[in-house]
Order: C-alpha cells, then structure tokens, then sequence
C-alpha cells in the first residue's frame, strides 16, 4: 500500500552547501522529519554540481518519511554561469549586464528542457530568452 502524503515541500538550496540552519530547519522542522539526514543526503547527491542552485521537491509522508527529487537549476542562474555576471540588473530596461548568444540559449535550453512545461526546443529557448530579457541581457544573434 502506498504512504499517505502530508506535505510536498520546494526549496532552493545550494549544491553540496545545505545544513539544518534556515531555510532548510524552518522549512522542514514543522513537519517532524530528520533534518540531519535530508542534509546529508542532499549534500551527497549534489556535491559534485559545483556552486548552483538546486531546486528539490521534497515529498513529506505521513510517517515522517520522505523522499525528494533535484531539478535542474533556475534559467537565471544558468545565465548568470554562461555569461559570468553576478546577478541580472535591477532595472532591465534601462541597465543592459551583459550579452548572451544564441548558442548558449540553445544549451540553456537543452538543458532545462526536462523542467519545462514544453516538447519543443524553440519554445524552449523563447522562454530563456524572455529570462534573459528580464534580467537585462541581451540576445544577440
């Protein structure tokens, strides 16, 4: 018989770098779970992933069991890597931070084509690319 679920929980938590203090104690402390276990094991699925940003989906049972799942890293971070900006401008419309080729778009794309809510490449890369805008990047052909 399968486990009843009480709670699915989202964090966004450095590769190999996550510990019990906040966010992670706050977010799971509630809801009973070993918090030193989760961190041990997220920090050993993902110390090889260097400095990103991993999204975890973490499913919470009724037991105090749980089970979580790694995503690919936000597209704004991707960015951030591919063009070696530390973060995207605060006004993007009036600052530009950098520039990003269609090829790295394409990468980015490919890359996050699992997390997105779409088959095709091309809508793929529209996404990135409105990311890209947003954070004052421009596309260039």
């Amino acid at each position: 018989m399968a486990k009843k679920v009480k709670i699915v929980v989202k964090l966004q938590l450095n590769a190999g770098k996550a510990t019990p203090a906040p966010p992670v104690g706050t977010a799971l402390g509630p809801h009973g779970i070993n918090i030193a276990q989760f961190v041990k094991e997220f920090n050993d699925q993902t110390s090889q992933m260097g400095d990103m940003v991993i999204p975890v989906e973490m499913t919470i049972f009724e037991d105090r069991t749980f089970s979580f799942i790694l995503k690919t890293p936000p597209v704004a971070n991707l960015i951030m890597k591919a063009i070696g900006i530390p973060k995207g401008a605060a006004n993007p419309l009036l600052n530009k931070v950098g520039k990003i080729t269609q090829a790295q778009v394409r990468e980015i794309a490919e890359k996050k084509m699992v997390d997105l809510n779409t088959t095709s490449l091309e809508s793929a890369m529209n996404t990135v690319m409105g990311t890209a805008r947003s954070m004052g990047v421009e596309v260039i052909q």
